[in-house]
């Protein structure tokens, strides 16, 4: 615990008697100075789940202040891109050791607004630091000019370029309040571009906080602009005016995040739903495998994109999977402690626990069967909701093909790989799975089968996530683009190709005819075939 919270909270736990505003008194009005609103501005309350007290008040971005921000983005993006990208990482490197500094305060932020376990407000704080690192060392050579074959050796040569696309919309969500909101701009940012960020009201206090971080670490003014307010409203207003889109959010607003970016012709990135598998194959270590399960499904209280929201077993390890995973759900301890031990959370609020609730309640009136979990608790905050495990799941019920985003997860029992491959692809989405088998060789041969943009094997989520030289991004509908990597840097950027042509090129010499000219062609191309230039 730090000094964010006034002196008369208990630093172990946050009971119902808990004062409602629980940050230090004036730290909300310091951090919205960073945004873009007109004074006088309406204002929402930033609610803790945890106990539903009021963190504070935060004034709300207008359209017109959208405006300001995105002038204001256009001047400071033509100088910060006259920089080389070399002098553009300088503001990561800085970051990285500042937000490795000032975890503590940034976990009691994240535990505040998300209502999530310390450890798990530790993997955004792990997460930021990884994004920051990996671009700071790699974004330079991800962005760098590149010679590539011309069309005629030595006369044609080509150069590829990397322009920054301008000025950036991201609208960030609000289950991971530290890291969606600004690993985003990141890249964005080394790649030359503005940023106009609107982190989500229930997320703001952490994405306003990382934000002044990310100005002491050296970011110049103007290039990073934020706005704070509602999706329909505020967030759409960003979105509109963006040369590049960025959104996470779900699959049904990604449709028409992308439908108004399609009809400007303007690049879009989303991360949107999933109902993600995981397969427990014959030869598992099932204790290992019910060991991350637990991590899989629950982290975050279920409010992952990438958290596994389908149980695959082999049917012959099936029966010893439960008897070792199922304990060690019963035995999670949940809580709302702004301390370390506890293993889940609270849900966001009191919408995602109604859909919680109606998914189970749906599902056990058509006959599934719990294993564990299955109700409220709300002796331990308003919108906590006990880990769920649910077998005999069918069609016919909600929890079985649509997303829940909460700590619920479906048992289903195969015999063979094929079957599980063909049950983890029978789905609209495509977004993260897990693959558990003693075999690498075949657990990989599993994971290039299943359609899906990451896979995990022998892990639930974290290798692939953390893995920040490769990409991570979502098929069908679980998004377009990725994040990491070269493609999470490189989709912020316009690709440019410069020729320049040295003697004759393409001309057809003066004397010679041009059927004599094809011949020669003709041949020139199938000498370069077989020196294995194309």
């Amino acid at each position: 615990m730090t000094d964010l919270l006034p002196s008369d909270t208990a630093s172990s736990a946050l009971p119902q008697s808990t004062p409602p505003h629980v940050i230090a008194p004036g730290l909300a009005g310091r951090l919205a100075r960073r945004a873009i609103t007109s004074p006088g501005a309406q204002t929402y309350d930033c609610v803790t789940p945890l106990t539903g007290g009021v963190l504070g008040s935060l004034p709300q971005s207008t359209v017109s202040d959208v405006e300001t921000a995105y002038k204001a983005a256009r001047t400071a993006q033509s100088r910060w891109a006259g920089l080389p990208p070399q002098r553009r990482v300088v503001f990561l490197r800085r970051l990285h050791d500042l937000v490795l500094d000032q975890q503590a305060e940034l976990m009691d932020l994240i535990q505040l607004e998300s209502g999530k376990t310390r450890v798990q407000a530790f993997e955004e704080v792990l997460d930021v630091a990884g994004v920051s690192r990996h671009y700071a060392r790699k974004g330079p050579s991800y962005l760098a000019t590149h010679r590539r074959l011309g069309a005629l050796p030595l006369l044609s040569q080509s150069r590829e370029l990397r322009h920054p696309k301008g000025v950036v919309g991201i609208v960030a969500p609000w289950n991971y309040p530290l890291s969606m909101s600004i690993t985003d701009a990141l890249p964005a940012l080394v790649a030359g571009n503005a940023v106009v960020l609107r982190p989500d009201n229930r997320s703001a206090l952490t994405a306003l906080r990382a934000i002044e971080l990310i100005d002491r670490a050296g970011l110049p003014e103007g290039v990073l602009q934020v706005v704070l307010g509602d999706g329909p409203t505020v967030g759409n207003a960003v979105l509109e005016r963006a040369d590049y889109v960025m959104f996470t959010g779900s699959t049904a607003t990604g449709r028409t995040v992308a439908a108004r970016a399609g009809e400007r012709l303007v690049g879009a990135s989303l991360e949107l739903g999933g109902k993600n598998p995981m397969y427990v194959a014959d030869d598992a270590d099932v204790e290992a495998a019910a060991e991350c399960a637990v991590r899989a499904m629950f982290s975050s209280a279920g409010q992952l994109c990438i958290s596994i929201e389908r149980l695959i077993l082999h049917e012959r390890v099936a029966d010893e999977f439960l008897k070792v995973f199922v304990p060690r759900v019963k035995a999670m301890k949940l809580g709302a402690d702004l301390d370390w031990g506890n293993d889940m959370g609270s849900l966001i609020s009191a919408e995602q626990l109604a859909k919680v609730t109606e998914h189970v309640d749906d599902a056990v009136a058509h006959g599934a069967t719990v294993l564990a979990g299955g109700k409220a608790r709300p002796d331990l905050g308003p919108y906590f909701y006990e880990p769920t495990v649910l077998d005999g799941v069918q069609e016919s019920m909600q929890v079985c093909r649509n997303e829940t985003f909460g700590p619920v997860v479906s048992v289903y029992r195969v015999s063979s790989d094929a079957e599980a491959i063909a049950m983890a692809n029978d789905t609209d989405y495509g977004l993260n799975a897990s693959v558990w088998t003693r075999d690498t060789a075949r657990g990989r041969r599993i994971g290039n089968r299943i359609r899906c943009g990451t896979v995990n094997v022998n892990e639930g989520y974290a290798a692939a996530w953390a893995s920040n030289g490769a990409p991570m991004g979502g098929m069908k509908q679980s998004g377009l683009g990725r994040r990491h990597g070269a493609e999470g840097i490189q989709k912020f950027t316009e690709s440019q190709n410069v020729t320049v042509q040295h003697g004759p090129g393409f001309a057809i010499p003066k004397g010679i005819s041009q059927k004599t000219w094809a011949r020669a062609m003709t041949a020139g191309l199938k000498v370069m075939k077989k020196a294995g230039l194309s």
